[in-house]
């Protein structure tokens, strides 16, 4: 009887010089490692029948055919799932974008329209400002003027009474002071 293991080493050869490597012609190795499975297999599996073993065989397959499908199938929902969610995110940020530009303007005008009325404002309040500044200084020349002619008035007058003090004697004054009382009497009287 041949040795088992000689068949199951085709992929080491020995060359002529008598070194030690690896065939790297992977189509014929592959073709007598298989062929050396199938070998061993039928050598041991003697006592099960050739049918079972291929139906036992056709069934591994099949399950494995099964839950490639499987996993291809729930992939391609996952994928479709993945699509319209893309959809739907892109349709959301379409529709923020819009909104987003919407705010903008409303916001740059709406900005515009609170600087044009803090400016009217300030330019009411200037302008409010400017008429009470005239006001205050008008009336701060008004009371000026007026107390400048108080004091021009009263030393006028002081004037006058020490002018009249030193000229006047009692009988001048007395003379006066009739001729006021008779104007004042006419006046009555006139007035009657």
């Amino acid at each position: 009887m041949k040795n088992i293991t000689d068949s199951f080493l085709c992929f080491i050869y020995w060359p002529s010089a008598g070194s030690f490597g690896f065939d790297t012609d992977i189509l014929a190795t592959n073709l007598i490692n298989l062929s050396a499975v199938l070998g061993v297999l039928i050598f041991f599996g003697k006592g099960v029948c050739a049918s079972c073993l291929f139906q036992r065989l056709s069934d591994l397959l099949d399950n494995r055919k099964q839950r490639i499908l499987r996993t291809i199938q729930n992939s391609e929902e996952l994928r479709e799932t993945a699509i319209e969610q893309l959809e739907k995110a892109r349709a959301l940020l379409r529709k923020v974008e819009r909104e987003a530009d919407r705010f903008r303007v409303n916001g740059y005008s709406e900005i515009e329209r609170e600087k044009l009325n803090l400016i009217n404002s300030i330019y009411t309040t200037l302008k409010q400002f400017e008429i009470y500044k005239n006001e205050t200084i008008q009336f701060e020349q008004q009371r000026a003027i007026h107390q400048v002619q108080q004091r021009v008035l009263q030393q006028a007058l002081q004037g006058a009474l020490a002018t009249l003090n030193s000229c006047l004697n009692n009988e001048l004054h007395l003379r006066t002071i009739g001729a006021n009382i008779g104007i004042f009497g006419a006046m009555k009287e006139k007035t009657n």
